[in-house]
């Protein structure tokens, strides 16, 4: 299906950029000189379409590196995140293997009693403990 729609997005695309490409393909001069207009030092001669591509795809280059800066700090955060949650899990494997051991003690003991947690008591400022102010578990 992926294949399918993006053959339907490329394929016009290409042949609309064929069509332009045939319909402007005379020679036009970009000038870099904003000083000298008749006899411009920073030149170059290339055929319209070339010009309007080239363009057309450095405003997507820069475009791309001014969104890629500015999510920096998600990505940060993201890393920050994953380095805490790969610390978190390494923390747990090592209660739960520590939390084995002591059940195995209790029941060779023979007066092994399961524990129970409390249950939450009462409501937090935006509902039950645990949850956000959507509901979400926190």
């Amino acid at each position: 299906m992926r294949k399918f729609l993006t053959a339907l997005i490329v394929i016009p695309l290409g042949l609309l950029l064929v069509v332009f490409a045939v319909a402007n393909h005379h020679f036009v001069t970009v000038s870099f000189d904003p000083f000298m207009a008749n006899d411009p030092v920073l030149s170059i001669t290339l055929p319209l379409f070339l010009l309007l591509i080239l363009v057309a795809a450095l405003g997507v280059l820069a475009g791309g590196c001014a969104v890629w800066f500015g999510q920096r700090r998600w990505r940060r955060a993201a890393r920050q995140h994953e380095a805490d949650a790969r610390s978190v899990r390494t923390e747990l494997a090592g209660l739960r293997a520590s939390a084995a051991a002591a059940r195995l003690d209790q029941r060779q003991d023979h007066s092994y009693q399961p524990q129970r947690l409390p249950a939450p008591s009462g409501a937090g400022l935006y509902g039950p403990v645990g949850r956000d102010k959507q509901r979400a578990t926190l």
